[in-house]
């Protein structure tokens, strides 16, 4: 799968945590890595300054690191796109 650094692209990955159990916000901070996660309370906190394509890395890489499974998902979009991000090696 070929990765767009698009508004459409991002939009995509932003719903797939929408969809998910993980709630996605922007917020300024001083991450050493650009972003948290909170497991606890499955919040996903990203630096809100990131360029665009900054926001679709980190989110990219936190999708790997979750680990989600495209049949937790209810939407056939949600599972083609996390089974096609599972399939995609990133080099970041």
């Amino acid at each position: 799968m070929t990765i767009k650094f698009t508004k459409h692209f991002l939009e995509k990955l932003e719903n797939l945590f929408a969809a998910s159990d993980y709630i996605l916000r922007y917020e300024k901070g001083s991450f050493k890595s650009g972003y948290c996660i909170l497991n606890d309370s499955k919040i996903v906190i990203i630096n809100r300054y990131y360029t665009l394509e900054g926001k679709i890395n980190t989110l990219l890489e936190i999708v790997k690191e979750l680990n989600f499974n495209p049949k937790d998902f209810v939407d056939k979009k949600n599972q083609d796109l996390l089974s096609e991000l599972q399939q995609t090696e990133l080099k970041l």
